[in-house]
């Protein structure tokens, strides 16, 4: 592009709206045209986002302005209702919440759904993108290469994720009293990201209709997600380490390895890591990555980079806190 690319935030406030402010102010090919958060309007974003001291001197807005792009990083069914009432003109739209996984569209608008892993020139095509889920990331990602090879059957998967996956406001199971020193069960085989995988799964492998066995954890720790998914497989090792190195070899930010992975190489990074391990005639798959930045607002500017025919890693090349 021969000019910066204007783009806006709603619902600036939040988890999502800050990591995707704090990534595209080191964007080389963004200027931000606006942050709007309602409940913040007229203060700097600097009161809220504090990582952001010395990075920034925006304020936020109490409304959108005219951009190329707009993130929205509302509650799920706000961005529907948003988009109901109220015309972004000719900007392309991409949605961190779950309005429009499942196909749903507003007011005319259309959503693509945007895991690159799983259709990247869709998305290099869109015009609007529904931002997976993050543990729907995970999951996926660690299932994509089976149902591409039409190998996929049923699925157990267990995934423990860090406290900012249910969002800034303030619950019983965020307060640090219960989470410290704590870890639990929730939304057992009921979790709302099954529909989205399901649908995935399902257009690289027709027919598929097994069950997804989906068992979430909560964790004591702020970020991440760690899944760990069990299927049948007729094969070795080398067979799968090779059916999904070659699935992810032109994929920047997935990445299978032969050691075994932990958060800490995925936290503050858009990456996902992927190890195998196949153990009789089952495989063992486990993905790993940063709920806020591959799970939510890493993968957002993933997709805005594809969307625009910027180079996909923009702004995206990001190092993990190791220790």
């Amino acid at each position: 592009m021969t000019h910066p690319l204007r783009a806006g935030i709603v619902g600036g406030a939040g988890y999502t709206g800050g990591e995707t402010l704090r990534l595209l102010l080191q964007h080389p090919q963004v200027k931000i045209a606006f942050v709007q958060s309602r409940s913040q309007a007229g203060k700097p974003v600097t009161q809220v986002h504090s990582d952001l001291v010395g990075e920034t001197d925006l304020t936020f807005t109490a409304a959108g302005d005219a951009a190329e792009v707009i993130f929205l990083c509302l509650g799920h069914g706000e961005s529907k209702k948003l988009l109901s009432e109220t015309s972004f003109g000719n900007a392309r739209l991409i949605d961190l919440g779950n309005d429009f996984r499942l196909g749903d569209s507003v007011a005319g608008l259309n959503f693509v759904y945007g895991l690159p892993e799983f259709q990247r020139q869709a998305i290099k095509q869109a015009r609007h993108v529904a931002n997976p889920g993050c543990f729907a990331t995970a999951i996926q990602v660690g299932l994509l290469p089976l149902a591409h090879a039409g190998r996929l059957g049923e699925v157990h998967t267990t995934g423990i994720t860090g406290s900012t996956g249910a969002g800034q406001k303030l619950q019983d199971t965020t307060h640090f009293t219960w989470r410290a020193n704590n870890i639990s069960a929730y939304k057992t085989l009921t979790h709302q990201h099954l529909g989205e995988i399901g649908q995935t799964l399902r257009a690289l492998q027709p027919g598929f209709d097994r069950p997804i066995n989906f068992v979430p954890w909560r964790g004591d720790f702020t970020r991440g997600i760690y899944v760990t998914s069990v299927v049948d497989f007729a094969g070795s090792q080398a067979d799968a380490n090779e059916l999904y190195r070659h699935y992810y070899a032109d994929h920047p930010f997935t990445h299978v390895t032969d050691l075994m992975i932990d958060l800490k190489q995925v936290v503050n990074t858009n990456k996902c890591l992927v190890h195998l391990e196949v153990v009789g005639k089952k495989l063992a798959i486990h993905s790993a990555l940063d709920n806020l930045i591959k799970g939510a607002s890493g993968q957002a500017v993933q997709n805005m980079n594809l969307m625009f025919g910027l180079d996909e890693t923009a702004g995206l090349r990001l190092k993990a806190n190791a220790f």
